[in-house]
């Protein structure tokens, strides 16, 4: 399954991960490869608690790159 995040970088030269279909799944990290390394542990267990309390989890993402002439 794939979920689309949101990367940005701190003022203290780390880094915030967001998942906007996983309501508060918020990890960060002191670079970017520890940041998505977190986020994806956040994933999994945001994902583990939906299953353990019987709630529905969030379809994954399709997406498409399109493009346009200018």
């Amino acid at each position: 399954m794939k979920y689309r995040v949101f990367i940005e970088q701190d003022d203290t030269g780390g880094y915030v991960v967001e998942c906007p279909s996983l309501p508060g799944c918020i990890s960060q990290g002191k670079n970017r490869y520890e940041a998505l390394k977190n986020i994806q542990d956040a994933i999994n267990g945001y994902i583990a608690s939906l299953e353990k309390h019987g709630e529905p989890i969030p379809p994954p993402i399709e997406e498409e790159l399109i493009e346009v002439s200018r």
